[in-house]
């Protein structure tokens, strides 16, 4: 089976008491880099990749649910249906 993964040599960077890399111009265009990546340790070494932006924050979150005006009327009852009794009952 063919690799076929890219090798770079960088160099690390001073910033402040830091170190950071630089990564070339056409890296950034190809995979569309912003401001902000993500970092993954892997048991292979350092992932680098693009954050997922369709993430919402908590707030974010809770904003789009109460623009969606559910009905939250029946969560009680839910809440009072006796699974928990049966749940407990079982371990």
């Amino acid at each position: 089976m063919k690799n076929n993964h890219r090798t770079h040599s960088i160099k690390l960077v001073s910033i402040g008491n830091s170190k950071g890399v630089r990564l070339p111009k056409l890296i950034l265009q190809k995979y569309g880099f912003s401001d902000t990546l993500l970092l993954e340790e892997t048991e292979q070494g350092i992932l680098l990749r693009q954050k997922d932006s369709t993430k919402l924050s908590w707030k974010e979150t809770y904003q789009e649910m109460a623009q969606e005006k559910e009905d939250w009327s029946e969560f009680d009852n839910t809440l009072l249906d006796g699974l928990d009794d049966v749940a407990t009952e079982t371990l």
